[in-house]
């Protein structure tokens, strides 16, 4: 078969809807100013969809730092990846206060997070060695893990009985390769908000030989009693063998940073292929991230502010009946019941009627039956707008158990 006859034959699990879903559901346009309320096809919306949790993204001082870097450098200097010609004083200063707030001795900063977890996965892993992860892991670490040649063992989300099981495994394969294991887990998994077991990991290196990778995009800035991360919260950071987290979350920015030793950041520094062949980050990016992580350091008002929204809404979804699952963090999702057909027409009575913009996650993501609503909090709503949203909430998902959006034909101009 010709290829492109392929591909039009067999548009993919999300691809299939395109015809319906293209500019409303998938791929929106949210515009105007970074804020709790944007704009959606012309109308004001009330958004949770901004991971923008600081609310650093349109922050007066950031965007004057932001401003005159551009203006100082441009966007093209450092011209060319880091080993090349890309390197600079300024992200070497730059690694070294993330290693300073980090609590570890050397960091790389990544040009992207995407693609830097899976090069830092495919750097540190060779055919002999062994992984062991968790299930729920993000699309990112399952890619790089796509990368590896060895022996990799898959544990339920957060089970830590099955996750002892599989080191069993790993450890029986190392033994007859000479390889070594790599655990990896998340510091807050970002569609359902609960912390990875970090802990719980970390004492079974009683037992067993294996290091640690902990990817805490959402928990960076975010958690723990300085913002350090979920290591923090959990009081095991100096335990995380390797630290890896984005600027996208809490610092609404680009790149990504790895910490660890001196020894492992210097071989990552040679070894990792998203960063040896690619361009490094433009100096006003530099700039404005390291403006971004002195304010998550100096001004702890962001993180105290977000923390208030975050409690006031997930504590009214609960008193008002609503599913929020095991959530431990800012993620909240919101779990009900109904086909993808309901889904969608809840989703366009929230946002054309009540104002309501937040993300839905439907099957194959999530099992069959269930509607995931997921709120990004931050520390730019405020508490009318937690009211404004619960309020909608309770109208929804009472048309939902009605039985209102099975009866309607998916009615919306995309």
């Amino acid at each position: 078969m010709d290829l492109f006859e392929k591909l039009k034959n067999n548009r993919g699990p999300l691809g299939q809807h395109a015809s319906i879903a293209h500019g409303y559901f998938a791929f929106p346009k949210l515009e105007g100013e970074l804020a709790p309320r944007m704009k959606f096809r012309g109308k004001e919306v009330l958004t949770w969809s901004l991971n923008n949790y600081l609310g650093l993204g349109n922050h007066p001082e950031i965007r004057k730092v932001d401003a005159e870097a551009a203006a100082e450098w441009g966007l093209a200097y450092p011209m060319g990846a880091r080993m090349m010609s890309g390197n600079s004083n300024l992200i070497e200063e730059f690694e070294s206060q993330l290693s300073d707030f980090i609590g570890k001795p050397d960091t790389m900063v990544l040009n992207y997070g995407y693609q830097g977890i899976m090069s830092v996965i495919d750097a540190l892993l060779d055919r002999k060695d062994a992984v062991v992860y968790d299930s729920e892991c993000h699309a990112c670490i399952y890619d790089g893990l796509r990368m590896h040649l060895g022996k990799r063992f898959v544990f339920p989300h957060n089970d830590i009985e099955s996750c002892e099981k599989q080191l069993e495994r790993a450890t029986k394969v190392i033994e007859k390769t000479g390889g070594s294991i790599l655990v990896i887990t998340e510091g807050i998994f970002g569609m359902l908000g609960d912390q990875g077991r970090i802990k719980d990991i970390v004492a079974l290196k009683k037992k067993y030989q294996f290091r640690l990778l902990v990817d805490d995009a959402h928990g960076f800035g975010t958690m723990g009693a300085t913002g350090v991360g979920t290591g923090e919260e959990q009081g095991v950071q100096d335990e995380i063998d390797i630290y890896f987290s984005t600027f996208a979350k809490s610092m609404a920015s680009i790149g990504a940073f790895v910490s660890s030793n001196e020894q492992v950041i210097e071989y990552l520094r040679y070894n990792t292929r998203s960063q040896i062949f690619a361009k490094t980050l433009p100096m006003p990016i530099v700039a404005g991230n390291m403006k971004r992580l002195d304010m998550l350091r100096n001004q702890p008002e962001h993180k105290e502010k977000l923390w208030t929204v975050v409690k006031a809404l997930q504590s009214k979804l609960r008193e008002r009946g609503f599913n929020i699952g095991k959530t431990e963090s800012p993620v909240t999702p919101v779990f009900l019941s109904g086909g993808n057909n309901e889904a969608a027409n809840l989703i366009i009575d929230l946002r054309e009627n009540y104002s309501i913009f937040c993300s839905v996650v439907i099957y194959p993501v999530v099992p069959k039956d269930v509607i995931l609503l997921r709120l990004i909090p931050t520390a730019v709503h405020t508490m009318e707008d937690v009211e404004e949203t619960i309020a909608a909430f309770e109208k929804v998902s009472e048309k939902l158990k009605s039985k209102y959006y099975a009866n309607l034909d998916i009615n919306v101009t995309v």
